[in-house]
């Protein structure tokens, strides 16, 4: 009978550098994070952003940031701890998978974080005006993502009509309000 279980792979076990991470609109000069996978080991290279429990387990190193995989479930006590932090990643195992928006968006509006929200993982640059949208101020892309595109593509946008964590009124809202 197979077993169903994970194993670990290589690759969740090396923290991960990426090279191409956009800050704030802007092509960041180096990105000194790395991103762990591993929850049992913390990492060598420091600093790191860590799966949450192993985060909580070792709160007291500051070089050490929260990684909030796409199943973590955020709720007020979760906020409250992440709050004060500098940093919070948060993991997008598949570029299909968006309850990562939704963390963030809750992070931002709901809990009032206001510290950096870093997408890591499967990100592609198609996803990033999203990924502002609903409050990552950081963008981690994939390897084979090129960044001069990512840049392009996010600033490609001058006007959105939904509300946003940026723009929370609705561009009819916007047009009714000057017209009055």
């Amino acid at each position: 009978m197979p077993n169903n279980v994970d194993t670990p792979t290589e690759e969740t076990l090396n923290p991960v550098h990426v090279d191409h991470l956009l800050l704030n609109g802007e092509l960041a000069a180096e990105n000194a994070w790395c991103v762990s996978y591993d929850d049992t080991h913390l990492p060598e290279q420091r600093p790191a952003f860590v799966p949450l429990t192993l985060w909580q387990a070792n709160k007291q190193d500051a070089e050490l940031a929260p990684l909030l995989l796409s199943d973590t479930e955020l709720n007020a006590e979760l906020a409250a701890e992440l709050h004060p932090l500098p940093a919070v990643a948060i993991d997008f195992p598949s570029f299909t998978d968006g309850r990562g928006y939704s963390t963030a968006r809750l992070l931002r509006e709901r809990f009032g974080y206001a510290g950096e929200i870093r997408a890591v993982g499967d990100v592609l640059v198609d996803q990033l005006d999203y990924m502002r949208r609903c409050g990552f101020n950081a963008m981690a892309l994939r390897d084979d993502q090129h960044p001069d595109d990512a840049l392009r593509l996010l600033n490609s946008f001058s006007v959105r009509y939904q509300p946003d964590v940026e723009e929370r009124h609705a561009l009819f809202e916007r047009r009714l309000a000057t017209s009055q």
